[in-house]
């Protein structure tokens, strides 16, 4: 991966077929459940923030693909998530193998719906 990835495009034009594939799909889902998020490269990798604030994010590692929806999300859709590899804030899967858009959906809508509690409390 070149050192500074500017776009999401960018970061996926370095990955191989199957992974570019794979994140591509999550990275429609993730669009169509939040329309009004941005994209942007956070610590050099693809993610998108709404109003100022970190969203989710995506990756890829040597051996899988990772989608960072955050702690919350992940406990509240735990038993929809027993298939994969988690961890704290992060969803590990084989990019043969993408999530499926419903799921990242659900997802991402838990976490607007977390993103919207933090925003009105201030």
């Amino acid at each position: 991966m070149p050192a500074k990835t500017k776009t999401i495009d960018d970061f996926l034009s370095t990955l191989s077929e199957e992974k570019r594939a794979a994140l591509e799909k999550l990275r429609k889902a993730i669009q169509a459940a939040a329309p009004r998020a941005e994209e942007y490269i956070n610590y050099g990798v693809p993610a998108f923030h709404l109003n100022g604030k970190l969203l989710v994010a995506f990756g890829a590692a040597a051996k899988h693909c990772a989608f960072y929806p955050g702690a919350h999300p992940i406990e509240v859709h735990k038993n929809d998530l027993k298939a994969y590899s988690t961890s704290k804030g992060t969803i590990r899967f084989p990019a043969d193998t993408p999530l499926p858009a419903a799921l990242v959906r659900k997802l991402v809508k838990t976490r607007l719906a977390q993103h919207t509690a933090i925003l009105t409390k201030r």
